[in-house]
């Protein structure tokens, strides 16, 4: 079964930096696009950043500049590097992948458990 964990969450200061790190598992045949979103109570999940296969990035406007993904596709694994933090990025962040699961011919979309992420004084 294809699981998304993520790790690296936590209580950062304003201005400080953070890392996440996701690692897709299970029997996998390939991996699409893989990307980060978040929410805050009351909103709706939006998107961070999301990396394709071929290795183009997309990011929000609101994190541009501040905040890199990247991937390991040796390891199946997306990462987020947060710089500059803000008390705004506090949220629950969510790993998302495209996955085709080994012997089977679909591809599906999966979700992380998600990880907090708290900026604060």
């Amino acid at each position: 079964q294809v699981q998304l964990v993520e790790s690296g969450g936590g209580l950062v200061q304003p201005g400080g930096s953070l890392r996440l790190s996701c690692a897709a598992s299970g029997s996998i045949f390939s991996i699409n696009a893989m990307g980060w979103y978040r929410q805050t109570p009351g909103k709706q999940r939006e998107l961070v950043a999301t990396i394709s296969g071929g290795g183009t990035r997309i990011y929000a406007d609101s994190v541009k500049g501040r905040f890199t993904i990247s991937r390991d596709n040796a390891k199946n694994t997306v990462y987020l590097q947060m710089n500059s933090l803000k008390t705004e990025d506090t949220a629950v962040y969510y790993c998302n992948a495209d996955i085709r699961p080994a012997q089977t011919i679909r591809v599906r979309n999966y979700w992380g458990q998600g990880t907090q992420v708290t900026v604060s004084s």
